[in-house]
């Protein structure tokens, strides 16, 4: 791998990438509205 210009890089790029979604989803998630979260939580015992 070290012969490969370049290529260190990619693993960079990659972590910022997972990184910012990660925060996103938390961010998302935290802005949720109350009711909705409860709405999905009970989703799985539904029929």
């Amino acid at each position: 791998m070290e012969t490969i210009i370049g290529i260190e890089i990619y693993p960079i790029i990659s972590l910022t990438i997972f990184f910012f979604f990660f925060i996103g989803i938390i961010y998302w998630v935290m802005k949720m509205d109350k009711k909705q979260i409860k709405e999905i939580c009970n989703l799985p015992l539904e029929e």
